[in-house]
Order: C-alpha cells, then sequence, then structure tokens
C-alpha cells in the first residue's frame, strides 16, 4: 500500500509514500501492518492523518517524538487483505498476481514456462510484470489485456501471455 519515509517535524508525524490511486485512499484504512527489510512487522494504528501540500504525513499511535517516528522509517505498509473491497471481475490486486507462475501460449495448446512474477511495476501507462525465471533472467512483460495477457487463473497460481519466450 505504501512505504514509511522520513520523519516529520519533532513531534512523532512521519512521511508517507502511498501506491494507491489516488495516494489519500491509504487513509480509508486506519489499521496498518508495517514490515520491515529486515523481516520485523508490527501492526499500528494511524492516530492522524494530513497533507501538507501534496505531501501525506501520519501520527501513527504511541508515537510520541522525533526518535521513535525514526523507527518506522524504511517500513512497508501492508493491511490485511480481509479489509479490502472485492476486485471486480477480471481485476486484481498485485498482492494476488505477485508469485504468480507465467507461462507463454502460441495459438495451440502449447505453453512454455517463463518465470514467477517478482514484482509489478506502475509506468503510467500500463503496468509491468517483472518475472523471473530459474534460471535467473528477468523478463519484463507488459500488463496488456487480451493482446498480451490472456488468461489470470487465481485458483492455479498461473497467468497466461502472449510473448515471445526467447525476449
Amino acid at each position: 500500500m505504501g512505504r514509511v519515509g522520513s520523519v516529520y517535524g519533532v513531534k512523532g508525524w512521519v512521511k508517507v509514500h502511498s501506491f494507491t490511486q489516488p495516494c489519500s485512499n491509504i487513509l480509508d484504512y486506519r489499521r496498518w501492518l508495517l514490515r520491515w527489510p529486515d523481516g520485523r512487522s508490527r501492526s499500528i494504528e494511524v492516530a492522524a492523518s494530513q497533507f501538507n501540500g501534496s505531501r501525506l504525513t501520519a501520527l501513527l499511535s504511541g508515537c510520541a517524538d522525533r526518535e521513535m517516528a525514526q523507527s518506522f522509517v524504511g517500513a512497508e505498509i501492508m493491511i490485511d487483505p480481509a479489509e479490502l473491497p472485492d476486485a471486480g471481475v477480471g481485476e486484481y490486486y498485485w498482492y494476488q498476481i505477485e508469485g504468480l507462475n507465467v507461462v507463454s501460449v502460441d495459438g495451440s495448446s502449447l505453453t512454455t514456462p517463463l518465470g514467477v512474477v517478482q514484482r509489478l511495476l506502475d509506468t503510467g501507462a500500463n503496468d509491468v510484470l517483472v518475472v523471473k525465471d530459474s534460471a535467473g533472467k528477468v523478463r519484463l512483460i507488459p500488463w496488456v489485456e487480451d493482446d498480451v495477457v490472456v488468461d489470470v487463473d487465481l485458483g492455479s497460481r498461473t497467468i497466461q501471455v502472449r510473448w515471445d519466450p526467447d525476449d
């Protein structure tokens, strides 16, 4: 959903980099799960939030000063998926796509494994799947429904794409 940026002021506020669209949607969720790069995690409530110009800032519950706020810097902001509204038909949350197997399909029933979705990129024009195969090769595959992305099957954890396996 986002990431805790730097501290803001001296009263425990932090800058928030929201990955939601619009960025204010992250505030629809008052309980965040913070996860740090070292694997630590903590559930915390948002006590207050505000926009300062175009910058989103938040005060996390129990965070009283700049030093405590510094301890949250760099944490990834997540929420419990059960709190998300259902995605529409043919729509997916990124967390549902990450980790899926990607296979290239041709006109017949043949498929060629391309790898696993490591993450997605928002390029503005369209999202891009970052797919890594077992040999470490990384492919950037645009999320263009019908033209490139043929089918997404969450049950079998597979995405079918029209993509040259040699690319």
